[in-house]
């Protein structure tokens, strides 16, 4: 892999490794790149040339084998590890995170939460103790936490992310409503669900533009 791979590649991965798991779940041996291209809405040249930039799956004529494709995508993606997770924010957003099971199955566990809220330190969410974030770079700095989710307000994310990065963090899933500014090595995946909406109603008022 001498070139950088497209993120929409990896996003394309993603979604490759999901219709695996669960063609897998319904005894699937194997799958066509037509078809795998035809339930995730590419074309099967497309399909064969995200592959193709990782190596040589399959036989020609007959097919990926579905387990072992899903178990390709998976070391691709990282998936065939564990990855230990910090979270900041344990509000109506970072407590639904604590508790979304598919983390955990995936390999990414949420391992310490913080917030700096007096009322929320100390307490449980799930078997997390919430800690209180004054404390973070010292936690950090002992522990091996490999990315960080923050969910947090806006006028808070910047300063947050800055000191988990200070803390040598250089992945973070970003679920405030505003774009970090930091150095070109951390990697950042913001997730903005009233984006995401907005996106949705504009394509309700505008189908003859997107159509």
């Amino acid at each position: 892999m001498g070139s950088k791979i497209p993120l929409a590649t990896v996003l394309r991965l993603s979604r490759y490794y999901r219709r695996l798991a669960h063609l897998e779940g319904q005894g699937m041996n194997t799958i066509s790149s037509k078809k795998l291209g035809e339930v995730e809405g590419v074309t099967s040249s497309q399909v064969r040339k995200d592959l193709s930039l990782f190596g040589s799956f399959g036989t020609k004529g007959l097919g990926y084998p579905v387990p072992e494709l899903k178990r390709n995508i998976a070391y691709i993606l990282g998936l065939d590890r564990k990855w230990r997770v910090g979270l900041v924010g344990v509000g109506n957003v970072g407590s639904a995170l604590t508790a979304y099971k598919e983390f955990h199955k995936q390999g990414f566990d949420i391992v310490v939460a913080f917030d700096n809220d007096k009322r929320k330190i100390g307490s449980k969410r799930g078997e997390l103790v919430v800690r209180d974030v004054e404390d973070i770079e010292e936690y950090l700095k002992q522990e091996k936490v490999d990315m960080m989710i923050l969910a947090v307000p806006a006028d808070q994310a910047q300063k947050v992310a800055e000191k988990v990065v200070g803390c040598g963090i250089r992945a973070i899933l970003n679920f405030a409503p505003i774009s970090l500014r930091l150095p070109p090595c951390v990697f950042v995946r913001d997730e903005n669900m009233v984006i995401e909406l907005e996106a949705l109603s504009f394509s309700l008022m505008n189908r003859r533009l997107i159509e």
